[in-house]
């Protein structure tokens, strides 16, 4: 007996702010996602991986607003430059929900990691909790540390986070965005 397919009906927000748009994750991004994997950059977030493991990482995100209804958002200045993803995710093995950022070669001192992580920041806690947020931060890492400095983080505790010891920045809620 054939059953009908079940569908899943997948809604992500399109945020825009002064300079960027915050949209879904698209197949188009896979080229970028792999550029930044391969690049030094990428060394803070488990990069170097082979290029199957980038695209499960594609697909797990948008399976992860799927199943959490948050995850990364792809990062296009209003020119059409992707230039990065943010947002809010929880995997399994995490603490807490964790607003994490990935910024690409080329796109770093423009501020765009702030702006866009305020905005995935505000959407997080107006659909879906006020709750604080963390970021995992290796403490090599002082570019991403300042982002949290800007973002109004404070490192909270220090943890072991699959093969190294990283530190965990506490964001404050919704009251903090004014």
């Amino acid at each position: 007996m054939t059953r009908p397919a079940h569908q899943i009906n997948l809604t992500i927000p399109v945020i825009e702010t002064e300079r960027l748009v915050l949209r879904e994750p698209r197949e188009a991004d896979f080229p970028a996602m792999l550029a930044f994997n391969d690049s030094p950059r990428a060394s803070f977030v488990g990069g170097g991986r082979d290029r199957q493991w980038v695209w499960r990482g594609l697909l797990a995100n948008i399976g992860h607003w799927a199943l959490r209804g948050h995850g990364f958002y792809s990062v296009d200045t209003h020119a059409g430059d992707f230039v990065g993803r943010v947002g809010v995710i929880f995997h399994d093995g995490w603490d807490e929900p964790e607003l994490g950022w990935h910024l690409y070669d080329g796109f770093e001192g423009q501020g765009y990691c702030v702006e866009a992580a305020r905005a995935a920041k505000a959407d997080y806690h107006a659909r879906l909790t006020p709750a604080s947020l963390i970021s995992y931060i290796d403490p090599a890492n002082p570019k991403s540390e300042a982002v949290a400095r800007r973002l109004g983080a404070a490192p909270e505790r220090e943890k072991g986070f699959f093969d190294k010891t990283i530190n965990v920045w506490r964001h404050t809620g919704p009251e903090a965005l004014a």
